[in-house]
């Protein structure tokens, strides 16, 4: 019952942070001054077009009355009309979120699968060459800002060697003979593949430093423990006793993956924009530049939604991997 409790607390906290994330960012965008009718004006609009305009979209309403249209608009899942497109924002964004999971989710993966060998073997082998190399290494990539090392990739294979593109998903000639086609064609062509090469060596490279260390420190640690001697003692094979030391080291690493893949999106935004990858990230920037507030203001709620579920699920994890997060001091 103590479990079922700290799961309905952690539901309840993790609706709580996104309805006071909602509304922080209508106050916020709201008190920013000017919107998308000043830049109207500047393109040659009439006052009297504007006006109608700002009546259309309810900017002329009270803040009380846009705060409840925007609640009652979420609760049924309607995020509004961009400004500068015209179209649902639903209907906008929707493609970019799933351009943005292709890229980050298969990088993060890839990231924590090769981060945790190489920690292993870092931690089995330590105190020479090869561990103080690997760390400098990962440490190196970790400390140069992620759009920075984008451009140094883009530096080296695109425009040095020449052998991989350095912006979008695909060309644009290939974009407009598959436009049509189901998303899933995409991943089938060649093209896209080395495209897709250097944002996710980018972000490869830049998160590789948490899983390697944090594995790698686990395996110091789980190497000098008893039920390992215990085993050697015992005289199990070395593939069979390494095993079992990758299994208890691997738990650390485990429960950090879902805190990587769901902070990732702040420096997503970034990476898309050196690499003109068409997410969230390179939608927001030009979104930003256009004061398209319906836009802005989902895709932020997008990104904070996402971490806000990715640490929900990783409480989730904890409670139960661990049972003794979900007891209450209550002396249960």
């Amino acid at each position: 019952m103590s479990r079922m409790r700290y799961f309905l607390k952690r539901t309840l906290i993790t609706v709580a942070l996104i309805f006071l994330v909602a509304t922080g960012l209508f106050l916020f965008f709201r008190a920013m001054p000017g919107d998308f009718t000043s830049l109207l004006i500047q393109s040659g609009l009439s006052p009297e077009q504007v006006v109608r305009l700002r009546s259309k979209w309810g900017l002329d309403q009270p803040l009380y009355y846009q705060y409840l249209s925007y609640i009652r608009n979420l609760l049924t899942a309607d995020a509004g009309i961009s400004f500068r497109h015209g179209t649902e924002v639903w209907e906008l964004v929707s493609p970019r979120i799933l351009n943005s999971l292709v890229l980050v989710a298969p990088a993060i993966t890839a990231t924590y699968i090769i981060g945790s060998i190489l920690g292993a073997v870092i931690g089995r082998y330590r105190g020479g060459l090869f561990e103080k190399s690997s760390i400098i290494s990962v440490s190196v990539f970790h400390s140069v800002p992620e759009f920075f090392l984008g451009i140094m990739l883009i530096a080296a294979f695109s425009e040095t060697a020449g052998i991989l593109p350095s912006s979008g998903m695909l060309s644009v000639q290939t974009s407009i003979l598959i436009q049509d086609q189901p998303f899933y064609e995409m991943l089938l062509l060649p093209e896209f593949w080395k495209h897709y090469a250097l944002p996710f060596g980018t972000i490869t490279l830049y998160f590789m430093q948490y899983p390697a260390l944090i594995m790698r420190n686990s395996v110091v640690e789980v190497s000098g423990q008893d039920f390992l001697h215990y085993h050697r003692i015992k005289g199990l094979p070395r593939f069979a006793l390494l095993r079992k030391l990758y299994r208890h080291a691997i738990l650390p690493v485990v429960t950090l993956y879902p805190i990587s893949l769901a902070n990732s999106i702040s420096g997503l935004v970034l990476v898309e924009v050196v690499f003109n990858w068409p997410g969230i990230g390179r939608l927001l920037v030009d979104s930003v530049l256009a004061r398209d507030f319906p836009v802005i203001q989902f895709v932020f709620l997008v990104a904070a939604v996402w971490v806000i579920l990715g640490n929900f699920l990783i409480d989730l994890l904890y409670g139960v991997i661990d049972p003794r997060v979900s007891v209450d001091g209550d002396g249960e």
